[in-house]
């Protein structure tokens, strides 16, 4: 018979052993495994283990009235490659709601089979005694709390009067673990007896029950037992620290063989592991103390995941997002916002360090420093570490918007180099304002490699193949008036759980605007006291500082230019506090003025200016006409250059800025600079065209210059002349 007719109006019982054996859309008969803050477990077989996230739910998950053991109806929603099994809520849960029952028996004979039912009337979830010989018992323990599994008799009486309240209360219970077993742990473990963590599950009986990182504070001095996932390894001159986190938060654990020497060896970042031993405080912060040291595998593992997965998920969702100003095109993209505020906010809560590279513009390291500004006072909050703020956190700029081979094999190389030597996990890797062309997928590609998570923030549409290569993308969907920094700046407003840091990044979206800004930033930054005067200043200020040394980042330096006379909260940055007066963005910004006018001057007096079908053509040479290595640099110059030359005139403007090897193409109106490079490469074979980039940039072979100019010209002014006709 065709089976699969009608599956929404029937109940399976599955029989199988494997997540995906399940079928997803199916309903399912379940056994409530144990309940969390984030939703229930629910067992669909002895081996497999679904979670019903709260968000799935159609009341309060307080206020289910389901215990431990009761039967429960699912519909399976996703069956993840990596065995984790996601759950939807069944409006029926009772058998005679639905209109039959099959076996769903995927290595057996009766698969399809009916299920004679006898409903009983009752609405409510059915009670039943749980198997005997679970092999995942253990985890259903930890999961409600329980010491033990209950006997036949023992369910009846006591499970089916445990309430959600009462799961969660269990979890206070202090171990009754047996102490000698204990210290004979430790004395294997110092003498480097048995040090090396095993695959295979240790002895759930008479142990302690698993405490969550969370209570720690609460149990110094006592015994307990830890679930949780090993965030980061650092060995120090005595014992091997284990950074562990579980659902509810972090706590280094101590692990001594012999001064300097690695405990656990076979136990690497990533892993899940189970972890007995003595909570204390060294030096004001937890730590516990380890007597044997686990790693899980199997359904114990995956277990110890879906809880710290669907925890963090939970917590990094921001609660609320609206951007900062009214402003069409931010509001445009609030929901990629709110997508990418959570990756950011969950690498945080996982331990994971984040890497800003972006282009080293104004634009750019406002778009850096915002989000720096949101991330750290979560960082400080979230790791007890002094130098927490940099260790966690990292901004590098880029000269070239392309993120290429040069900087992602740096980039790698010094992650591969945290993680082998100090035990980091891989970081999440934010590309802000580089890296959405399609010229910089080697690059990305490279950081795929290793796994580290990618999200590429940027004003311009991202590239399609860039979009499926990344983890995550924030940008508009076509040209729009925004900049990366004022997109950052929202991206911060997300992840900030602080009112004040929120209202600090107000006058960054008109800081981040060399044209006109929209009204309703320059209106925010004014209500935040920056004038507009105010906010050039510190644009000009950060542009200068961004030249010199680019590749450095200037963590305080570009803090004081963009927010030396702001509020600064203390979490953000304490240590300012005193510092410097307002006047060094209003200092920095003269000299930029002094140093671009007499480029300017220089340049002016050296373009050439024609006009070709209605368009006026203005031309530098910088590689002749410029100083090469002093400010401003070459893409400054030629928007200068352009803004003016566009303001002397009323019709179309073309600006081409020509260095040794390289065009720079600016331009009123919308330019497709890629098609105009395939239209000179066709004209000039043997040049070497091509773009590179969203930012107007051109190469070429230095043999061919004039060639090349000339090609490239005829292609952008046929586009203008086309777009204005």
């Amino acid at each position: 018979m065709d089976w699969n007719t009608h599956e929404e109006d029937v109940w399976f019982d599955f029989r199988g052993s494997r997540p995906e054996q399940l079928v997803p859309s199916r309903f399912y008969r379940g056994s409530v495994d144990g309940f969390a803050d984030f939703g229930v477990f629910v067992d669909l077989c002895p081996q497999v283990t679904g979670l019903l996230h709260r968000s799935e739910l159609d009341r309060r998950l307080e206020s289910l009235d389901w215990d431990p053991g009761d039967t429960v109806f699912v519909q399976v929603k996703n069956v993840r490659d990596n065995g984790n099994v996601d759950l939807a809520w069944s409006i029926r849960q009772s058998e005679r709601e639905f209109r039959g029952a099959k076996i769903h028996d995927p290595e057996g004979e009766h698969d399809g089979e009916d299920i004679e039912t006898s409903d009983d009337g009752d609405d409510g979830p059915v009670r039943h005694t749980p198997q005997q010989g679970n092999a995942k018992a253990g985890n259903a323990q930890a999961a409600t709390g329980g010491a033990s599994e209950p006997t036949p008799d023992e369910t009846e009486s006591e499970t089916t009067d445990v309430g959600v309240e009462d799961a969660a209360a269990v979890e206070d219970v202090e171990s009754d673990m047996d102490s000698d077993a204990v210290g004979a742990g430790v004395e294997d473990t110092a003498t480097g007896e048995e040090s090396d963590a095993t695959e295979a599950p240790v002895d759930t009986d008479d142990v302690a029950e698993r405490a969550e990182v969370a209570s720690l504070a609460d149990r110094v001095d006592e015994r307990v037992r830890v679930e949780a996932e090993v965030t980061r390894i650092r060995q120090t001159s005595g014992p091997t620290v284990f950074g562990l986190e579980d659902e509810t938060g972090t706590v280094d654990a101590a692990a001594f063989v012999e001064a300097g020497v690695r405990a656990y060896p076979d136990v690497e970042t990533g892993d899940a592991v189970r972890l007995d031993g003595e909570v204390e405080r060294r030096r004001g912060e937890l730590q516990v103390e380890t007597a044997d040291l686990t790693v899980l595998a199997g359904d114990e593992a995956s277990t110890v995941a879906d809880r710290r997965s669907a925890a963090l998920t939970d917590r990094a969702t921001p609660e609320t997002v609206k951007p900062l100003a009214d402003h069409g095109p931010a509001i445009a993209i609030t929901d990629g916002v709110a997508e990418a505020a959570t990756v950011v906010r969950r690498a945080v809560f996982e331990g994971r360090p984040i890497v800003v590279s972006h282009a080293a513009t104004a634009d750019g390291h406002v778009a850096g420093a915002a989000v720096e500004r949101a991330v750290l006072p979560l960082v400080r909050e979230e790791h007890d570490e002094t130098d927490s703020e940099y260790h966690y956190f990292d901004r590098r700029p880029l000269d070239d918007p392309v993120y290429g081979m040069n900087p992602a094999t740096a980039d790698v190389t010094r992650m591969l180099n945290d993680r082998d030597r100090h035990g980091e996990q891989l970081p999440l890797v934010i590309l802000a304002g580089v890296g959405s062309e399609v010229e910089s997928l080697d690059g990305l590609e490279l950081l795929g490699v290793y796994d580290a998570e990618r999200l590429v923030v940027d004003a311009r549409p991202v590239d399609n193949a860039v979009v499926a290569e990344v983890d995550a993308t924030l940008a508009p969907d076509g040209p729009a008036d925004l900049t990366t920094g004022a997109i950052a700046a929202d991206l911060a407003a997300a992840v900030t759980d602080s009112a004040e840091v929120r209202e600090s990044l107000s006058h960054l979206p008109a800081t981040s605007y060399w044209d006109a800004p929209p009204e309703s930033y320059v209106a925010l930054a004014a209500e935040a006291g920056h004038d507009e005067e105010d906010c050039r200043r510190r644009r000009e200020a950060v542009a200068l500082e961004a030249h010199y040394q680019s590749y450095e980042d200037k963590r305080e330096l570009v803090a004081d230019l963009l927010f030396d006379d702001a509020a600064a909260p203390a979490t953000t940055r304490p240590e300012s506090e005193g510092r410097v007066g307002g006047d060094l963005s209003e200092h920095v910004s003269e000299q930029f003025r002094e140093k671009l006018g007499d480029e300017l001057r220089t340049a002016e007096a050296n373009v050439e200016r024609h006009e070709q079908n209605g368009v006026s053509v203005v031309v530098l040479d910088a590689e002749a006409y410029a100083h090469r290595y002093d400010f401003p640099p070459t893409p400054l110059l030629v928007e200068e250059l352009h803004r003016r030359s566009r303001d002397e005139h009323t019709g179309a403007v073309l600006t081409l800025g020509l260095e040794r090897d390289e065009l720079h193409v600016r331009s009123t109106g919308i330019v497709d600079v890629r098609a105009a490079a395939s239209v000179a490469r066709d004209a000039v074979p043997d040049a070497g065209v091509e773009a590179r980039g969203h930012g107007g940039r051109i190469g070429f072979l230095a043999g061919q210059r004039e060639a090349v100019v000339d090609a490239v010209t005829r292609a952008v002014v046929e586009q203008v002349v086309a777009v204005d006709a």
